[in-house]
């Protein structure tokens, strides 16, 4: 039979990977620039909108594998 403690706690690791749309925004010195550009736009933006896309890509990922049985 499954501890509910011991589930509780191996959840909890997923929760980290939320954390990685944050460090990979937080520094915007690393992603400012012009090039290389994606459909005539600069880097500094496709960059964030491409963190957008994988925030949301991992905030479902989290959320099924933390969702309650």
């Amino acid at each position: 039979m499954p501890n509910p403690s011991t589930e509780k706690k191996a959840g909890r690791g997923w929760y980290l990977l939320l954390i990685l749309p944050f460090l990979a925004m937080l520094w915007p010195a690393s992603y400012s620039t012009a090039e290389p550009t994606l459909i005539g736009m600069p880097f500094f933006y496709w960059y964030q909108m491409l963190w957008v896309i994988i925030s949301a890509l991992l905030t479902v990922v989290v959320y099924f594998a933390t969702k309650r049985k």
